[in-house]
């Protein structure tokens, strides 16, 4: 009996990894491009199904990843230099498992083989949301929904 290799993931941190072993771990899932709600004085982010601007929701894809950071000014910019958005992310988003110390979903690619699993899974938000283009900023806490629980921000 030969013993199993180990991925990069299960044998790397977060901040151990190549830029393109990071940018792999990426589920393709768009979560993080939902816009949140954090009301003051609670201590949890909401998610709404309202995407960004940039959020193809056909693809389930940033429109323009590369500039997105100058074109949306509350953009995540999550980077093995800059882990202090994690809990802006849902619980089962790649980065948040690793670092945490569990294991990638059945459903993720680098498990699956396939970067479709994840959307055939229903574990994406590939035409489940609406673009912030359509709705008022004012009217975002109509859009809280239920199939991504709140985060709890750490203390």
């Amino acid at each position: 009996m030969t013993a199993r290799k180990k991925n990069f993931w299960e044998e790397k941190t977060l901040s151990q990894l190549s830029q393109t072993e990071w940018e792999s771990l990426c589920d393709g899932c768009g979560k993080c491009c939902l816009n949140k709600i954090e009301y003051e004085g609670e201590s949890k982010i909401f998610f709404t199904n309202v995407s960004c601007k940039l959020f193809n929701i056909e693809t389930c894809r940033c429109s323009d990843y590369k500039n997105r950071l100058n074109k949306v000014k509350d953009c995540i910019k999550l980077s093995i230099d800059n882990l202090n958005y994690l809990d802006e992310l849902p619980d089962t988003c790649a980065y948040r498992l690793i670092a945490n110390g569990e294991k990638l979903k059945d459903w993720h690619h680098l498990i699956s083989g396939s970067k479709e699993t994840i959307h055939e899974t229903k574990n994406s938000i590939r035409k489940k949301v609406i673009n912030e283009k359509y709705i008022k900023e004012s009217e975002l806490d109509n859009y809280i929904i239920k199939w991504i629980p709140p985060n709890k921000k750490k203390s």
